[in-house]
């Protein structure tokens, strides 16, 4: 495993690597109450640091962002990165059944690991870790909303219009260091400006730009 994190108390790492299958075989504790730790803990660490580096999104979008950032695979993928897989310790029934290469529990591993940090050791460490094990996947979340909205409106007009025109999107501009990059985009149709959006990568502006189109039509 490449953790990047030295327990102080390695009682704590090991209930992390203890999968309920073990734990019902030894009848002793599994990491499933770490997991929720982990789990709550993330959540918040996630949060602030969206809510932070989103001031434009509206609070549906960041629950989106979040949600694509703490999913079941976007956690088993980071777990992959740290080889947790190969401390886990199973019983002989998950043993059997390549628990180790189960997505499910990569991410509720994961989440386990965290959970044995913070009680290990406080707030600041546990989000240094969690930030430093993210890294740029928290700037450039590109999906943050149900509807492609992109989609929808380049629909709408081959259906108004009955033509094959397409919607184009321009960058206006570009402002920020490349860390903290802000973009702005302009959705033009048939050479007029219909929408204008704003976001921390380019996808994301072309997104909102599409759906202030939709607004400004709407109106």
């Amino acid at each position: 495993m490449n953790i990047g994190y030295e327990f102080k108390d390695r009682t704590l790492l090991e209930l992390a690597m203890t999968h309920i299958s073990l734990a019902n075989d030894m009848k002793k504790e599994s990491n499933q109450r770490l997991e929720f730790l982990g789990d709550s803990v993330l959540s918040y660490i996630i949060a602030e640091e969206i809510y932070r580096l989103y001031p434009d999104c509206a609070e549906g979008e960041l629950t989106k962002i979040r949600a694509a950032l703490v999913c079941e695979k976007s956690l088993a993928e980071l777990a992959r990165r740290l080889d947790l897989g190969s401390g886990i310790k199973f019983g002989r029934s998950e043993a059997k059944s390549d628990g180790i290469n189960k997505d499910s529990i990569l991410a509720d591993t994961f989440e386990a690991v965290l959970g044995a940090i913070y009680l290990d050791s406080d707030d600041e460490t546990a989000k240094k870790w969690v930030l430093g094990v993210f890294g740029d996947r928290v700037k450039n979340v590109e999906i943050i909303s149900d509807i492609n909205y992109k989609s929808e409106l380049q629909i709408f007009f081959q259906k108004r219009d009955k033509n094959t025109d397409v919607v184009r999107y321009q960058l206006k501009e570009k402002t920020g260091p490349d860390h903290n990059p802000s973009f702005v985009v302009e959705a033009v149709y048939q050479g007029n400006i219909i929408g204008r959006g704003k976001g921390k990568s380019r996808k994301i502006a072309e997104q909102d730009a599409a759906k202030n189109a939709f607004e400004r039509m709407g109106k």
